[in-house]
């Protein structure tokens, strides 16, 4: 008698489920997609099928870029997400390898406070935040917004940077001192270029994180020449109880690519990254 399961049932069993969570994954996207090219007779037509496109067109894409401020918050929102990725990078990495690589009193503790700065809620932050940045002068600029992200995204990079740190052997930065290197050669030339799908998995998420905060930037950047993608499309195309779906969807639906580019990109590296950061 055989036993066991045939091909077609393991492909059912393997598939049905990526299948029915794939469809979650994507269905957002093409509601956007189908909304962002439906002309306004369709989208407010209820005796039309909602998930069909009848008469596709761009007037939505043309109306967002040309009537709109679409292209400077894009702008805006590249610039604040690199440099406040930069910079908490810079400064999870310096938190991070001490308490990976050195010993010293109070470093678990640190560690545990780290974690846990992460999980303050924003709006426990912002009233004091704001009040820093009036008294700095810094309303209605983009260098409030870089200063205040890194105050989420420095703890997070730091965590997960911490628990890939401790994936390295040490016997390779070991090996480096012996040699006659020292411990900045030693971190500059061994250590950080071994941790790349670390830096690149922190990276994301932080690029991530500060591309699509809202708090912040809705609070700091009322001005449309400072605004950010989500905050000026809101702000924008919401106007009392008039929604202008088609922009708001083709808005939604060009300020998700760029994440999804690097995502695809890096896939590899972001996995390797989290992968050592659980086993740290």
């Amino acid at each position: 008698m055989v036993t066991g399961h045939g091909p077609l049932e393991r492909a059912v069993r393997l598939w049905l489920p990526v299948g029915f969570f794939l469809f979650l994954a994507l269905f957002p996207f093409y509601w956007m997609a189908i909304t962002s090219i439906k002309p306004n007779a369709e989208l407010y037509n209820r005796n039309i099928m909602p998930l069909m496109v009848h008469a596709p067109t761009l007037k939505h894409y043309v109306d967002l870029i040309t009537k709109t401020s679409f292209l400077v918050w894009t702008w805006n929102t590249m610039l604040i997400a690199i440099v406040s990725t930069a910079i908490s990078l810079v400064l999870g990495t310096m938190l991070a390898y001490p308490l990976a690589r050195m010993r010293f009193a109070g470093a678990g503790l640190i560690a545990m406070t780290v974690a846990a700065v992460y999980l303050v809620p924003q709006p426990l932050l912002f009233i004091p935040l704001a009040d820093v940045i009036n008294r700095l002068d810094l309303g209605n600029t983009l260098t409030s917004v870089i200063l205040t992200y890194p105050t989420m995204l420095v703890p997070f990079c730091a965590w997960l940077l911490l628990g890939y740190f401790k994936t390295v052997p040490k016997e390779l930065e070991e090996a480096a001192r012996i040699d006659g290197a020292s411990r900045m050669q030693t971190v500059l030339k061994i250590f950080l270029p071994l941790c790349m799908p670390g830096f690149i998995s922190a990276g994301i998420f932080a690029f991530t994180l500060s591309q699509n905060e809202f708090l912040y930037a809705l609070i700091f950047l009322t001005k449309t020449t400072v605004r950010t993608v989500p905050v000026g499309v809101i702000a924008e195309l919401i106007r009392g109880d008039v929604f202008y779906w088609g922009q708001l969807m083709a808005g939604a639906l060009l300020g998700s690519i760029p994440v999804a580019l690097i995502y695809s990109f890096f896939v590899e590296h972001y996995v390797a990254g989290l992968t050592g950061s659980v086993k740290g």
